[in-house]
């Protein structure tokens, strides 16, 4: 019985833990890094040289 209990304790501290940290707000909250907004996606431009319009 004790040993049941020694390994679900610490895995499940471990899974409370690991569920906190990831419902946080600010988790991908970056202060130092500048806002983005720009999207990803570019705009589809015509290659030079090209008589479509």
């Amino acid at each position: 019985m004790i040993d049941k209990f020694t390994i679900f304790l610490p895995h499940m501290l471990m899974a409370i833990a690991i569920w906190r940290l990831l419902h946080r707000d600010d988790l991908d909250d970056d202060p130092s890094l500048p806002s983005r907004k720009v999207s990803f996606r570019k705009p589809n431009k015509p290659a030079p040289g090209s008589t479509d319009a």
